[in-house]
C-alpha cells in the first residue's frame, strides 16, 4: 500500500472532524472568514518552518514555491488584524513526520481552492487560491507514493497531529469570537 494510502486511510477521521469544523465557517462573511484565517495563522506559519527547519527542500525542491505563511499573512494584514498566537509545530525527526506533516499542508491547498469560490472579490484571498506551479500537487503525490518511507506509522502519527493543529486553531478563534 502507497504511503498515500496509509496516510489517507488512517487520518481520514481527522480529516472529516477538521473539515466538519472549517466547514461551520462562512467565507462570504468578513468576520467569519477573518477567524477562519487566524485559525489558519495559528498553524501554517509554525508547521512550514518547521518543515524547512527539518530539511523539506531536501526531499521537495520545489518547497520554497509551495510555502503560503506569506500569502495568509499578507490576507490578514489587509483586515489589520493582529496576528494570532501561533500553536507549538510538531515535531519532525524523521523523514515519514515530514511527509505526513506535508501531506496535511499539500492537501489544504485543494480544499482552499474549493473554499475560495466562496470569498467574496472584494476580500483578500490570495492564500486560498491555487499557488505554485502547475501540476504541484501531482508531483507533491508522485514524491510521496515513491517515498520508500520505511515507517509509515510516524508519518501518520505527523500526520494526525497537524490535523489535530487545524482543529485546535478552529477551535480557539470560534472561542474568542463567541
Amino acid at each position: 500500500m502507497s504511503l498515500r494510502s496509509v496516510l489517507r486511510a488512517q487520518t481520514a477521521d481527522c480529516h472529516a472532524e477538521v473539515d466538519t469544523l472549517f466547514g461551520t465557517f462562512d467565507l462570504s462573511n468578513r468576520q467569519q472568514y477573518q477567524t477562519f484565517l487566524c485559525a489558519h495563522a495559528r498553524v501554517v506559519p509554525a508547521v512550514e518552518d518547521a518543515l524547512e527547519d527539518a530539511g523539506i527542500i531536501r526531499l521537495l525542491p520545489d518547497w520554497p514555491e509551495r510555502r503560503r505563511t506569506q500569502l495568509l499573512l499578507a490576507d490578514i494584514a489587509e483586515f489589520g488584524d493582529p496576528l494570532p498566537q501561533p500553536l507549538p509545530p510538531p515535531a519532525l525527526h524523521s523523514e515519514a513526520a515530514l511527509w505526513g506533516a506535508l501531506y496535511v499542508l499539500e492537501g489544504s491547498k485543494l480544499g482552499g481552492a474549493l473554499l475560495a469560490k466562496s470569498v467574496p472579490d472584494h476580500l483578500p484571498g490570495s492564500y486560498l487560491r491555487p499557488q505554485g506551479p502547475k501540476g504541484a500537487i501531482r508531483t507533491f503525490m508522485d514524491r510521496l507514493d515513491a517515498s520508500g518511507v520505511d515507517d509509515p506509522a510516524a508519518a501518520v502519527f505527523a500526520a494526525r497531529d497537524v490535523f489535530g493543529l487545524f482543529l485546535k486553531a478552529g477551535q480557539l478563534e470560534l472561542e474568542a469570537v463567541s
